[in-house]
């Protein structure tokens, strides 16, 4: 009797070809690194649905948090536990977000969200991580207080994919090129994948994602203000990378741009002789990571 090869097999088979590729599907895991008595630090993986994009009156659906450890050299121990909480909007979830996230009105109903109870299950993170920290962490500060003095950082932003060989930050393909796929848009499941993605280690440095996010999330940035700046030159600024703020949120109504600290003297240079042609003062404004994506940024 023929013995048919498993699916292992064949995919393992597949693999030893250039011609195929195999994703296989992402089985969450508990223990990374045996940490052989060596000390760790707590972190906390997080992610929101809300009812839309505006933090300032669109509302969370839920949030998804994983605590896990991690070495001092940025490998990641193991998970500590997880956190999951509807929350029923004041609204009926529109019809878009049900279909991108699968949550509806009927799972949501009844549910709130208990300020003590997030701030118990985070209290003890020295830092808390999302993939979009600019959104994340604005809803988490209307809901929670305690991540208003917590250190956040950013997993799309502050890390270089491009430069690292990867074309993209989005988490369905960073977790493709790491040959794995989850068909999850829940908010502890799309933690639990970014976590695989965190653990991967960059080959051209040899030192985990999660290392080289935190060693940039502990860098100071300086944000730069081109206020008042000449509307004839605001294409030249859009192409450097300033972006513009309305002023509805009480920052200045101008174009400004965050820059790592190193880059501070040739920016206010570049203000001064290509934008003003004038030796004027730049506003500037020091961020780190207990204030980077915050409401009050």
């Amino acid at each position: 009797m023929t013995v048919q090869p498993t699916l292992a097999e064949i995919a393992g088979m597949l693999e030893q070809s250039p011609d195929y590729k195999v994703l296989r599907r992402l089985v969450p895991r508990s223990d990374f690194t045996p940490s052989d008595g060596q000390p760790t630090k707590t972190a906390i993986l997080l992610d929101v649905e809300t009812t839309g994009l505006d933090p300032a009156c669109d509302e969370i659906i839920e949030i998804g948090m994983v605590k896990f450890t991690y070495l001092s050299d940025g490998r990641i121990g193991r998970v500590i536990d997880t956190f999951s909480c509807f929350n029923q909007p004041s609204i009926a979830i529109p019809a878009e977000i049900t279909a991108l996230t699968g949550i509806t009105d009927e799972m949501v109903e009844g549910h709130s969200l208990n300020e003590a109870r997030i701030a118990e299950f985070a209290s003890d993170a020295v830092v808390v991580i999302a993939h979009n920290a600019g959104f994340d962490r604005k809803f988490m500060e209307r809901y929670a207080a305690l991540f208003t003095l917590k250190a956040w950082a950013c997993s799309v932003s502050e890390v270089e994919w491009r430069g690292h060989g990867f074309e993209g930050s989005r988490l369905p393909y960073l977790l493709m090129k790491a040959g794995l796929f989850h068909e999850a848009h829940r908010a502890v499941d799309d933690c639990l994948a970014l976590l695989e993605i965190l653990a991967i280690t960059l080959p051209q440095l040899d030192r985990t994602v999660l290392s080289v996010l935190l060693e940039r999330a502990r860098r100071k940035t300086i944000r730069i203000w081109a206020e008042q700046s000449p509307f004839e030159l605001k294409d030249a600024l859009k192409r450097r990378g300033y972006r513009w703020s309305d002023g509805a949120d009480g920052r200045p109504r101008s174009w400004y741009i965050d820059v790592d600290e190193c880059n501070r003297d040739t920016e206010i240079e570049y203000l001064q002789k290509t934008i003003y042609q004038a030796d004027v003062d730049i506003r500037l404004q020091i961020l780190t990571a207990f204030d980077r994506f915050s409401v009050r940024s």
